[in-house]
């Protein structure tokens, strides 16, 4: 059974920075693309970055293109997403996702917040 638990969400001010972790189990970690997906109050969800199984490619949305950064530790069955230059448009639920887009099967979300 596939799970995936996100931590690390909280408060930070414009121009911060925040790292999500998502802690997957219950499949081949290493075989599986990852991907990070939100999704901001009233709107629908959004596909961030992914990153391969062997992390050897990663891709952004342009929406956080240059400010995100996403890595995996495939050894801890891992995958952290690096935000910094946070913009209150940012705001959201963020979750961690098996697969390449935001339609795979997905955690209960870490909720992050970009306000002074």
């Amino acid at each position: 059974q596939v799970q995936l638990v996100e931590s690390g969400g909280g408060l930070a001010p414009p121009g911060g920075s925040l790292r999500l972790s998502c802690a997957a189990s219950g499949f081949t970690f290493s075989s599986s693309a990852m991907s990070w997906a939100r999704q901001a109050p009233g709107k629908g969800l959004e596909w961030v970055s992914v990153i391969g199984g062997d992390s050897s490619g990663t891709y952004y949305a342009d929406s956080v293109k240059g400010r995100f950064a996403i890595s995996r530790d495939n050894a801890k069955n891992t995958v952290y997403p690096q935000m910094n230059s946070l913009k209150p448009e940012d705001t959201a639920l963020y979750y961690c996702v098996k697969g390449v887009n935001q339609y795979g099967v997905r955690g209960q979300g870490a909720q992050v917040t970009v306000s002074s």
